[in-house]
């Protein structure tokens, strides 16, 4: 069998010492461009594989990161916006040599697997998806010491949980006040759980142009699904049957929701006005397509690898917020 190539190997082939092998091998400076692109064609001649195991062992890094979606399965394939995160994620920490490792929290058995990787020390930091205020699996990443960032704020944990998040607040806000410019006097709100930041701060963003018009009637809570949006729809329509206008916490949702007007013969925008949140592909697939609000999920996503690898250099960090933009196409 051949023998597996060393570091000794491909500083022989570079012509440099080991030393400056193994700084390009890790990132580390002070290494001429000459003397890079030597190593960098000395690896790929010899083969040469970096020996992750004996890495962790003298580094105590595993070179991971596990991103924690705690929502159902079904979630990660529904929702475009989870994909964003994870391509963005991934290429992110690609960067600095490390893999992504994605871990499902939607129930009991999730969080206790979940919680068992951390324990174990698999990885070096977790990135929080979709964390719902009050979840018993936050408080076990705290005593696993596994340094941890949100996308999205977890409620409760703000001052103890860096994140990075769109402005979930303003751009509701903004929405709520396009649709009264419009004329909208009946305008009723899907909101989504109000255990995250996405349906607490969505519906304050509403209520905070509307005051008392914001009444309970019109407000109907979702689940950032499209099923859960056709539901909300149908009871919202049912409560409020002049309707006029709807701000839905989320383009899935939305797209739910204008099934079911079309079905109940209610035309988009002339009857019934629709707008949505994300500015995800979905809203430029529905018919009419989605006016929304854009939340810039890429930039949410890079900052939140940010904060984490700073978290892991021992760096201090402070939460992130990101505009959001208005949208304006034909459901509004």
């Amino acid at each position: 069998m051949r023998k597996r190539p060393t570091i000794n190997d491909v500083a022989a082939a570079s012509g440099v010492s080991r030393g400056t092998v193994s700084r390009v091998l890790n990132g580390q400076g002070n290494v001429s461009l000459s003397a890079e692109m030597a190593v960098r064609r000395a690896v790929a001649e010899t083969g040469y594989v970096v020996n992750r195991a004996a890495r962790s062992l003298k580094t105590s890094r595993t070179g991971s990161i596990v991103m924690v979606l705690s929502e159902p399965q079904e979630r990660l394939f529904e929702d475009p916006n989870f994909s964003v995160l994870m391509r963005v994620a991934t290429n992110q920490l690609a960067e600095r040599d490390m893999s992504l490792v994605l871990m499902i929290a939607g129930d009991d058995d999730g969080r206790e697997r979940v919680a068992r990787y951390l324990r174990g020390g698999h990885t070096d930091g977790a990135l929080l998806v979709s964390a719902h205020a009050g979840d018993p699996l936050l408080e076990d990443i705290e005593r696993a010491g596994v340094p941890a960032v949100a996308c999205g704020a977890v409620l409760g944990r703000e001052s103890v949980v860096p994140y990075a998040a769109a402005d979930d607040r303003g751009g509701a806000r903004a929405m709520t006040e396009y649709l009264v410019g419009q004329g909208r006097r009946r305008i009723g709100m899907i909101t989504g759980p109000l255990d995250t930041p996405g349906g607490s701060l969505r519906l304050e963003g509403f209520t905070s142009v509307l005051g008392r018009k914001a009444t309970k009637k019109m407000v109907v809570h979702g689940d950032y699904t499209q099923v859960g949006g056709e539901q909300a729809m149908r009871r919202l329509l049912e409560g409020v049957p002049d309707l006029d206008a709807v701000f839905v916490a989320s383009d899935l949702m939305a797209a739910g929701a204008l099934q079911v007007l079309h079905a109940a013969g209610r035309r988009v925008p002339e009857d019934v006005a629709v707008g949505g949140f994300d500015d995800s592909a979905i809203a430029s697939a529905t018919r009419p397509m989605l006016t929304t609000v854009r939340q810039p999920l890429a930039q949410v996503a890079e900052e939140t690898v940010r904060l984490l690898t700073a978290l892991l250099d021992e760096q201090a960090v402070e939460p992130i917020v990101l505009p959001t933009e208005l949208i304006v196409r034909d459901s509004a």
